[in-house]
């Protein structure tokens, strides 16, 4: 199957009924998520700027007497603060500012909690397209829920020390568009290519598939990844994903069983 009907078969295997209905699960579980994290991280940083505390000490010389002053304020009461917000200038750019922080810091977190959910999905999804179209492609599987977790938990730390370790490019002109993408692109390859092959293949077949294909597997999931940088677009299309990724698989994995199958000749 070449790319482009590989495309167009994800795309009606994604407009079927039951894909549908297995679309609804991370949609709203993302949301719901992402609704209490706001609500959570607004009312802390708003806690936070209005009772910022500040305290300092000058010290003046009269008369050859050294005088100390205690300075003992809230960051709500300065002249500062009321300067800002009095002109609507200032008032609009911190407000710009403030939001499109918040959009930026939703994207990502909407993309990262996404992939995580879906891997609750994607063993049902798969299924499906096994009944569909490779009935003769048996869903063996491997990992558990304890090296499912420990995975997780060693490419977010991963993910993590990227960021860090890339802040010096966040300041380079078009470079830091690569800088703050990597460490969540990285995430984002790894878990989808994760959740399907533990549900699909042997642990030497997933091994042999990511091997022989790397590139083709980076190119698409790179795609994917791309895709869902659009404000909103991974809401919808996690299942897609996997279902357009899981047909790669499936073909990869029947082409290693059918070669498998076939004695060697002496």
């Amino acid at each position: 199957m070449n790319e482009q009907n590989l495309i167009i078969q994800s795309i009606k295997d994604f407009l079927t009924p039951k894909m549908i209905k297995y679309s609804l699960a991370p949609i709203v579980v993302t949301l719901i998520i992402m609704y209490v994290m706001f609500f959570i991280l607004a009312g802390i940083g708003a806690d936070h700027i209005s009772q910022m505390h500040i305290q300092a000490q000058q010290s003046t010389i009269q008369n050859g007497v050294t005088h100390t002053q205690s300075i003992d304020t809230y960051l709500e009461d300065t002249a500062l603060i009321q300067f800002l917000m009095s002109y609507a200038a200032t008032a609009w750019i911190a407000t710009f500012l403030i939001y499109a922080l918040g959009a930026f810091l939703a994207l990502y977190a909407s993309i990262f909690i996404a992939i995580i959910v879906i891997g609750f999905v994607t063993p049902y999804v798969l299924k499906e397209l096994q009944k569909r179209h490779y009935q003769d492609v048996e869903l063996i599987g491997y990992s558990n829920i304890f090296t499912a977790l420990l995975s997780t938990l060693k490419w977010i730390g991963i993910m993590l020390l990227l960021f860090i370790l890339l802040i010096p490019f966040y300041f380079i002109p078009f470079i830091n568009i690569i800088a703050f993408n990597f460490p969540l692109y990285y995430f984002f390859h790894k878990m989808l290519n994760y959740d399907i092959s533990t549900n699909m293949t042997t642990k030497d077949e997933a091994l042999e598939i990511r091997y022989k294909n790397k590139t083709m597997l980076r190119i698409k999931t790179l795609l994917l990844y791309l895709i869902s940088l659009v404000p909103f677009v991974i809401f919808f299309t996690t299942v897609f994903f996997v279902i357009y990724l899981g047909h790669t698989y499936f073909l990869e994995t029947r082409k290693l069983r059918v070669k498998d199958a076939i004695p060697s000749s002496n």
